[in-house]
């Protein structure tokens, strides 16, 4: 694991596990000590202002998978002001990657994707803190990497990754948002894993051994990754900040590129869920 940032720490990160719940930053992060003018397009938002800018200066995301989800959705979360994020790909850089992974330029070819990532989103904003973590994210690694993190943004292509991630947000009681993206069709699922009300993956998709059939095999439109990651992103900020709105269970939006259309639906707690049915249920406010 490599930490790059290119201002002063909040601290030394302690390796392992941490406790359930990640410890507060025990200092601002410097970009939040000059707001103005590079967040002044969020800070003039009635609901957003100074007070959200900085709980997401002092906020971390996991990134389970730098492809064109991953890409899109790591830039915006940079751009916008987060504290930390935690990059999580096992992958080099190839030349078909480009057409939709935009975090990439021809010169990062054979790359390390962790690595060609944190040089492009440190360029973009030096005050961020970037972690690499250079491979599978598996067992023990993986639940101490969602510990250690506020939310988690999977854009990961198999279901054994997003089963074993879901497993690991639930157990850690981290946020969840989910993204695909196929052919000409985008899918968001949203899942707030800190309360106990809330459905999880396995919920919407209770058979972890289907097989998902990636990018490679189907073949995608560039711009839709992008669409979808960019509205991980936005699910992102929203958590984080407070800025969510009433909760409303579990969500999925299903976007349609060819006609543009977007869908929504409810996503319900499932009483047989292999995974989360022995969670008891509570309604309270977190």
């Amino acid at each position: 694991m490599k930490r790059h940032s290119q201002h002063n720490q909040t601290g030394d990160q302690a390796s392992g596990e941490r406790d359930n719940k990640p410890p507060p930053s025990s200092s601002t992060p410097s970009h939040t000590t000059d707001l103005y003018p590079r967040y002044s397009r969020q800070l003039t938002l009635p609901d957003f202002g100074e007070a959200a800018q900085l709980q997401l200066a002092r906020s971390s995301a996991l990134m389970v998978g730098l492809g064109g989800l991953g890409s899109a959705a790591a830039l915006y979360l940079a751009a916008a002001g987060i504290g930390r994020l935690v990059l999580a790909d096992f992958d080099s850089v190839d030349v078909t990657n480009l057409q939709r992974q935009i975090l990439y330029r021809m010169t990062d070819v054979g790359r390390r994707k962790t690595q060609a990532a944190s040089t492009a989103l440190l360029a973009l904003n030096p005050a961020l803190e970037v972690e690499e973590l250079d491979g599978r994210l598996v067992g023990s690694t993986l639940e101490s990497s969602v510990g250690q993190c506020d939310i988690v943004l999977d854009g990961s292509d198999n279901f054994a990754t997003r089963a074993a991630v879901n497993q690991a947000c639930l157990a850690r009681r981290r946020p969840l948002v989910s993204g695909a993206a196929l052919r000409w069709e985008g899918r968001l699922a949203v899942f707030d894993l800190r309360r106990d009300d809330s459905p999880c993956l396995a919920c919407l998709h209770p058979d972890t051994h289907e097989s998902l059939e990636n990018c490679e095999r189907g073949g995608v439109i560039g711009p839709l990754v992008g669409v979808i990651g960019s509205l991980q992103a936005l699910e992102a900020l929203k958590l984080l900040t407070g800025t969510a709105g009433t909760y409303r269970g579990g969500r999925l939006l299903r976007y349609a590129a060819r006609s543009g259309h977007f869908t929504e639906f409810t996503i319900e707690r499932r009483a047989d869920c292999p995974v989360c049915r022995n969670r008891p249920e509570t309604t309270g406010s977190l």
